[in-house]
């Protein structure tokens, strides 16, 4: 009797153990080479040129500024010796403040566009992992995985995982979709 009971009981556990393992399904998982995506994304690419022309701009208006200080400078030279010590003691002094000045202004100015290209990468970054998210549950990945040079998560992966053009081309397209609506608006 006890031999039945434990000879039932190794028949059930083993055909629960065939019913789990029928269960357990392939986890499908991908990864993305995010510099590749950064690069390639028309969306980065937009906002690289705006604070690049951005920058020129405002450069522009500052190189003015420190063209008109080194020719004030340069002629501070020659009428140095003419107006006197206590003259070149005072616009010596006079230049070292605007320079500073110019000095501060090219910092903050560089700060300014750190500052806010920074903030407008992080939301297109927050975008694309949203993005990149939507997708897998789409197509059903248990995981998707990122690398690149400053996020290797990834040692080693077949090339057959690499997802990187489809999310791309994704990204691509509907950054496209609200510019065409955009457009279409004009």
């Amino acid at each position: 009797m006890k031999k039945i009971v434990v000879i039932i009981a190794l028949a059930i556990s083993i055909v629960s153990c065939d019913k789990k393992a029928a269960e357990v399904k392939e986890v499908k998982t991908a990864y993305v080479d995010t510099s590749v995506l950064m690069k390639e994304y028309t969306a980065t690419k937009d906002l690289d040129a705006k604070y690049k022309a951005k920058g020129e701009e405002k450069g522009r208006q500052l190189q003015a500024e420190i063209d008109r200080f080194k020719q004030e400078a340069s002629n501070f030279q020659a009428q140095a010796q003419a107006n006197g010590q206590e003259w070149a003691q005072k616009k010596g002094a006079e230049l070292q403040r605007r320079e500073q000045q110019l000095a501060q202004a090219q910092q903050a100015l560089s700060q300014q566009l750190q500052q806010e290209g920074g903030t407008e990468m992080d939301s297109l970054v927050s975008n694309v992992k949203k993005t990149i998210k939507a997708y897998g549950k789409e197509k059903g990945y248990a995981y998707i995985y990122g690398t690149g040079d400053s996020n290797a998560s990834i040692l080693y992966a077949e090339d057959k995982f690499d997802i990187t053009k489809d999310i791309i081309k994704l990204l691509n397209d509907k950054y496209k979709a609200p510019v065409a609506k955009e457009e279409a608006k004009k």
